[in-house]
């Protein structure tokens, strides 16, 4: 069994591979986040995209339909019940407005979804707190080594290439 970076489990690690493990987990928490952010982004935008769609079609509706539902509804309404054909044209309009209302209240629903999907701010929340936590964060004491058992710590230099 080894240690996510190939040592064996239980061996000492150094503070240089722990430090490298730590950024390691840190970048990919960073990451995590912004793939979770962008992932509730574009679902607050479906919703969004949605409630535009449904305020669309109302309008559509209302507009194109009006003309030939209300001929066909109000003379039907007169085949059906003989009334005055000033009184069937208004029926038929007020269906109009009724079917253009409730494709209005889908929208407003969906607008609402839209709105309350707060989903970029809760991962920017998440953020925060998980840089708190690791500002406030402190190592855990160690028992100090008598002065003849350190090693002497080599210089060595790097490349950053």
């Amino acid at each position: 069994m080894s240690a996510p970076d190939g040592s064996p489990v239980g061996a000492e690690r150094s503070i240089g591979q722990l430090f490298a493990s730590a950024t390691a987990e840190m970048s990919a928490l960073v990451h995590d986040e912004i793939a979770l952010a962008k992932a509730q982004l574009k679902q607050d935008v479906k919703k969004g995209a949605t409630s535009g769609g449904a305020f669309s079609a109302a309008g559509v509706l209302l507009l194109f339909s009006l003309p030939m539902l209300n001929f066909a509804l109000a003379y039907g309404i007169r085949t059906w019940s003989h009334w005055n054909l000033a009184v069937c044209f208004l029926l038929s309009f007020a269906a109009n407005v009724l079917v253009a209302v409730v494709l209005a209240l889908v929208g407003v629903v969906f607008a609402k979804k839209a709105k309350r999907g707060q989903g970029p701010q809760k991962v920017a929340a998440s953020m925060k707190e998980t840089a708190g936590v690791l500002q406030n964060a402190k190592p855990h004491p160690r028992p100090e080594l008598p002065r003849d058992d350190v090693p002497a710590i080599e210089a060595v230099g790097r490349s950053s290439s």
